[in-house]
């Protein structure tokens, strides 16, 4: 697939410092191979690309908001398996097998095993959804996802009452996913959703963007998008989902509990303890755009924020 170049955004703005020394590492340590493929020449080509996918529109739940570009979407990428800057997902992304696939199901359900993608695809008609996407960096994109409602595949594996919570992890495969090889988290990547935030209609298993299959760098084969939360929530390359009865312990809560929690619901009034999450930068705007108000949830208050009534959502964040 033919790229071309992210905009250069300086690190202290996009990149937490905490991970920024083990970017360093990943450059330095990942061997001449891995050189080789992150030097190599992006070329100019902004049109989606690869296997065109059948799929209705959903207007009811699409935002009037202008999409991002495809080179957007798929060159400015926070996908740590490949890299911790946002460039290097979609030069080292072609490593990733994502066919054939499987997913694991477990936990508090009656139906559980393991299944193939055609397994998991088969029963759904997909649909196209033009969401925000909003990142805990402060930055945000417009993406016109094209999937299926989460619920109606949990529906599928037919949880019981015991299930409170639903578990996600990503693939580990360090062969396959070479920023892996590196402690930068503890991988596998682990994220979940509380019953009603995964059955909320909004919550989608993404499988293309622009009409076209995912892109590895953006999560091929399944993913997950769950709009009013920041990006970290919407897991990549998934090959487990466990019914849990207790909450998981997510990556980004082990790495760093004060600072990612388990919600992770876009609130402009809870910043992050480095950086204000009050405005956001829409890439592909131009790097000297002023920034934009953060919305609550993202734009998505009035479908979502019931969820959440009682709760203290600074405490919950």
């Amino acid at each position: 697939m033919s790229r071309n170049r992210p905009p250069r955004v300086p690190p202290s703005e996009i990149t937490p410092p905490d991970v920024h020394a083990a970017r360093r590492r990943f450059l330095q340590g990942a061997g001449a191979a891995l050189g080789a493929l992150a030097a190599a020449p992006v070329l100019a080509d902004a049109q989606p690309t690869g296997m065109p996918l059948t799929f209705r529109r959903n207007a009811a739940f699409s935002t009037t908001e202008p999409a991002n570009s495809w080179q957007d979407i798929t060159t400015y990428n926070n996908f740590y398996e490949f890299g911790t800057d946002k460039s290097s997902p979609s030069r080292l992304a072609d490593w990733l097998r994502p066919r054939p696939w499987s997913v694991t199901v477990s936990g508090a359900a009656e139906v559980t095993g393991t299944f193939t993608l055609e397994d998991v695809l088969k029963p759904h008609a997909l649909e196209e959804r033009i969401y925000r996407l909003r990142c805990v960096e402060a930055w945000s994109m417009v993406i016109p996802w094209v999937g299926f409602p989460l619920g109606d595949l949990l529906k599928r594996f037919r949880p019981t009452a015991a299930a409170k919570f639903v578990e996600f992890r990503t693939l580990f495969d360090p062969k396959q996913m070479p920023g892996q090889r590196l402690p930068v988290l503890d991988w596998p990547y682990v994220e979940g959703l509380r019953m009603d935030e995964a059955m909320h209609p909004l919550t989608i298993v993404a499988v293309g963007l622009y009409g076209r299959v995912l892109p590895n760098q953006n999560g091929a084969p399944l993913r997950l998008v769950v709009p009013w939360k920041y990006g970290f929530k919407s897991i990549k390359s998934i090959v487990r989902i466990h019914f849990a009865e207790k909450r998981p312990r997510t990556s980004w809560e082990r790495a760093a509990p004060d600072e990612y929690g388990f919600f992770a619901n876009v609130n402009p009034e809870v910043d992050h303890p480095r950086w204000s999450q009050a405005r956001e930068r829409r890439i592909g705007a131009g790097l000297f755009e002023s920034r934009r108000p953060t919305l609550p949830f993202n734009g998505y208050a009035e479908q979502v924020a019931s969820l959440y009534r009682g709760m203290d959502l600074r405490r919950f964040f």
